[in-house]
């Protein structure tokens, strides 16, 4: 088991699996496999972003095969390397561009999300500005300025414009910089209702320019075309106040290729590749996209990204790449469903987890496991069919079962189980139609 698990993890997990969901706490301790691509990914972190560059990952899987835990996953080894992250789901609403401000609608809903190690649960925009402050502060004591000293407020406003004025050469640059600012002289001031309408700002909050105007100087405002630009500027501007970068993640990709209408399928399709271009040369820093997507939505020629030519181009497999040699370079990393021995050996984390959680000790055996992969892979007709998400949702189940029931056997259980698979995600996976929304 990765390092130590508390009850708070264990709640989380079991919680979250009986549910079909990912946990958001915990999920170091069940993971299987993945090497390659974990390695891959974290190379990413490591080598590409940390150190001032930035790229778009694709992680395509079916429901269920695990795209959603790779993030969370991601996500969770990205907070222990001192990185902000922003997280997302795509739905009809969160979009990455639309005529209703559904880019915008994507972007509020992103720093909204906004996490650190220390508060992995969103909401830390306003507490990373305020953590920054203090830290500006406390480097100006530390050179020999006392608090009280009439030399203090000029030197910590230095401290804060020089870090501003790194943004003046991008994009928005200078009015990012000066609602960072804004948010500076509200906390020097205590005038909390500056602090307020700064924030508001960052977060995409205002629709009308006068009033941004009014409250804050400036003249423009974040909207649906320009959201990514901002992203951009939060991730160089993260990196400056001493964090390693931002690292967005963007699931339910497939949301995308359910947009009926084909010009409206198309402009997000245009977006993707402007933050794919962007960030894969080189124009833009310590900034990483990963999204989470169905083979389908990538694949389909009809509506999928291959049907607009300008991503197929950039995401096809090389001519060279075939089954059992991939290239985890590449802009797609494809999951491939996890074999028997690997979910074998999640279903024996499992029931680790469960009797940490509950305190006594699973008497399951290796033999248990194999029956219960045997009667999982009978009923469900195939193995190719077998998701994690399927299995671990009724394994949980039966463990519970046997605590809630001591009297009744793994056995009889088993046997008498009306396992089925989930017949939605498998005819969403089989229907070039089934995401189709009128």
């Amino acid at each position: 088991m990765a390092g130590k698990l508390s009850k708070r993890q264990s709640t989380a997990i079991l919680n979250a699996l009986s549910g079909g969901n990912v946990p958001r706490r915990g999920v170091e301790h069940i993971v299987v496999g993945r090497e390659a691509e974990m390695e891959a990914l974290l190379h990413d972190l490591d080598d590409i972003i940390a150190d001032g560059g930035a790229t778009c990952r694709l992680i395509v899987g079916r429901y269920g095969a695990g795209k959603s835990f790779m993030l969370q996953l991601l996500r969770n080894f990205a907070f222990q390397r001192n990185f902000v992250v922003v997280d997302a789901d795509l739905s009809q609403q969160h979009r990455l561009t639309g005529s209703k401000g559904e880019g915008l609608a994507l972007y509020r809903q992103l720093t909204a999300n906004m996490a650190t190690k220390t508060r992995p649960l969103g909401k830390a925009f306003p507490a990373l500005l305020e953590k920054w402050i203090s830290k500006v502060q406390s480097g100006i004591v530390r050179a020999g300025i006392r608090r009280d000293s009439r030399r203090f407020a000029d030197a910590v406003e230095s401290s804060i414009y020089a870090v501003v004025d790194e943004m003046e050469d991008m994009v928005h640059g200078s009015d990012f910089a000066k609602v960072i600012h804004s948010y500076w002289k509200g906390h020097q001031d205590g005038n909390e209702d500056l602090k307020s309408a700064a924030m508001r700002w960052l977060r995409g909050e205002y629709s009308v320019k006068t009033e941004a105007w009014r409250a804050l100087g400036v003249r423009v405002i974040i909207d649906d075309k320009t959201w990514y630009d901002y992203l951009k500027l939060m991730a160089r501007f993260v990196h400056e106040i001493g964090y390693r970068g931002l690292i967005v993640f963007i699931d339910e990709a497939a949301q995308l290729y359910s947009i009926p209408h084909p010009v409206s399928r198309e402009n997000n399709y245009a977006r993707l590749q402007q933050i794919y271009d962007d960030t894969r040369q080189g124009g833009a820093e310590h900034l990483g996209v990963f999204i989470g997507a169905t083979p389908e939505m990538v694949r389909d020629t009809r509506r999928g990204l291959f049907s607009y030519e300008a991503l197929r181009t950039r995401l096809e497999d090389s001519r060279f790449v075939h089954r059992g040699l991939r290239d985890m370079n590449a802009p797609v990393i494809q999951l491939d469903m996890l074999d028997k021995a690997e979910i074998t050996a999640l279903l024996q984390k499992l029931c680790q987890i469960h009797g940490f959680h509950y305190k006594y000790a699973v008497a399951l055996e290796a033999r248990h496991m194999d029956a219960f992969m045997d009667e999982v892979g009978n009923r469900i007709g195939a193995e190719a069919q077998m998701t994690p998400r399927e299995i671990v949702r009724e394994f949980v189940t039966i463990l519970n079962l046997l605590r809630q029931n001591p009297d009744r056997s793994f056995e009889s259980l088993l046997n008498g189980a009306d396992f089925q698979p989930d017949q939605a995600a498998l005819e969403a996976e089989d229907s070039p139609y089934a995401d189709f929304d009128v």
